[in-house]
């Protein structure tokens, strides 16, 4: 019987299996980072950065996954996304109401700049959509 592939040691896997496990640890630090930053910036999400972190990871390093679903403040999130995979519906209202308030100010700020205006008003549209395209859990 063969070993499972997730058994190898890492200097055991075929090179490009190395490789995939390189760039999927690289996207999930990426977008990691992205998420934090989302935290402290308007108009830069956190969650949809820190889920991808997280199926970035659960792809490439399980020490990793499992880091990030115990974490203190992001833990809850991703855990409850894996176990659902919908957002309750007073969630999706929250979300809507910080997006529209951020990029509300943001637009308000950038009034002598229409063509940025609309490219910020255009994101935040877009982001709703993402958030109201997620199934709803009552």
């Amino acid at each position: 019987m063969s070993t499972p592939k997730f058994a190898l040691l890492p200097e055991r896997l075929p090179a490009r299996a190395r490789l995939k496990r390189a760039v999927l640890v690289m996207a999930g630090v990426l977008s990691l980072l992205l998420g934090l930053l989302g935290a402290v910036l308007p108009g830069l999400p956190t969650t949809p950065f820190v889920l991808l972190a997280a199926a970035c990871f659960a792809q490439a390093s399980p020490r990793l996954h499992r880091w990030l679903i115990q974490h203190r403040w992001l833990g809850p999130m991703v855990r409850d996304w894996e176990a659902h995979h919908s957002m309750p519906l007073r969630i999706k209202w929250l979300a809507s109401g910080m997006m529209a308030l951020m990029v509300g100010a943001s637009a308000w700020q950038l009034v002598e700049r229409p063509i940025v205006q609309a490219a910020v008003l255009i994101a935040g549209l877009v982001g709703c959509l993402v958030v109201w395209r997620i199934p709803t859990r009552r």
